[in-house]
């Protein structure tokens, strides 16, 4: 959802508007998640640079993204992600220009001195993949003075690269600290903390209506193209084209499973003539300030729709959600257009 986001705000909005959404994107969450993160990853009382590059290996490595690290000296650790780059999935990274990219390495590498009270650590950019290069790949870098705003990220093509990565003699985390299923659920928050983010970023950038527009656009387009995927790992049907009481169902318990995996509370209930998925409360936005909360609600809704249509294009589907000082409250109704027999 957030690559297909990206892509669609630079074809229709251009790289200016995307490098902005991308940049404070990763600024909300360096700032939300940076120091924290290293705290829980035991990597505080580490030198700066040796600190940043340990911090996006393991963390990413939690979130499922291949990463590398390798130490030079106190001042100096690299860090790289080889290809396929998880951020721009597939084909997507043939539409990313260079300054969308470089807008997150502004974002959040170039500010983790900042965050550290350290200012001369920065950050030098030795390639790109979306230049065609064989990963993002740069280093931490402790100067010897003070670094000027500009100076915080330098790209340095052709002049370096990251020494070979040795797997088996890289830092590892504590086991007994990192469970399985701690890993399980910090994977899960890693990939559902960029839609939680995405939503007060949009509607911060574009305003609620356009926001809600342009980001139901591309959720949409989401639910179309990956419900057979998810029902396949659910072991469902997909692509009925029934309009039956019965697909109507399997629908409903398809939206069912993937609110729960997502760490809603919601139940079903069967009626006579149609099938109800119910949510208590919006878990996935806590914490989240929302300038129009409604808006992110029927943008991120669009989700469902398009993954209805592509279970079945001859179901109806509707939702009436509610957001007050109780908190939220939405009900999916699913319904049947075809007359049983």
């Amino acid at each position: 959802m957030l690559t297909g986001l990206v892509v669609s705000l630079v074809s229709r909005r251009g790289a200016d508007t995307a490098s902005r959404f991308v940049f404070r994107l990763f600024r909300r969450q360096h700032l939300e998640k940076f120091l924290p993160g290293l705290d829980k990853l035991g990597l505080s009382g580490k030198s700066h640079a040796v600190a940043c590059a340990l911090y996006h290996y393991h963390s990413n490595a939690l979130g499922g993204v291949i990463t590398e690290y390798v130490r030079e000296s106190e001042r100096k650790a690299w860090v790289r992600y080889p290809p396929p780059r998880w951020m721009w999935r597939g084909t997507a990274i043939a539409g990313i220009p260079h300054e969308v990219s470089a807008a997150m390495l502004h974002a959040w590498h170039g500010h983790n001195g900042v965050s550290l009270g350290n200012p001369r650590l920065g950050f030098v950019c030795t390639g790109m993949t979306v230049d065609g290069m064989p990963g993002l790949e740069g280093y931490y870098f402790e100067h010897d003075r003070p670094l000027n705003e500009d100076e915080r990220v330098r790209f340095a093509y052709g002049e370096e690269t990251m020494p070979a990565f040795d797997a088996a003699q890289a830092p590892q985390l504590d086991v007994a600290a990192w469970p399985a299923d701690r890993r399980a659920r910090t994977h899960r928050s890693y990939a559902m903390a960029y839609v939680s983010t995405l939503l007060p970023v949009m509607l911060d950038l574009l305003g609620a209506e356009d926001a809600r527009i342009e980001l139901g656009r591309v959720a949409r387009l989401i639910g179309l193209q990956y419900h057979e995927e998810t029902a396949e790992i659910l072991g469902m049907q997909t692509n009925l084209s029934a309009g039956t009481r019965e697909s109507a169902l399997a629908f409903a318990r398809w939206l069912n499973a993937m609110l729960a995996a997502q760490g809603e509370v919601v139940s079903l209930t069967e009626k006579p003539h149609v099938v109800e998925v119910s949510m208590q409360d919006w878990r996935l936005v806590a914490g989240s300030e929302l300038s129009d909360p409604l808006a992110a609600f029927d943008a991120w809704n669009e989700l469902w729709t398009g993954a209805c249509a592509a279970h079945d294009r001859f179901l109806r589907i509707s939702v009436a959600r509610s957001h007050g000082a109780d908190g939220w409250l939405a009900t999916w109704t699913i319904e049947a257009t075809t007359k049983p027999r």
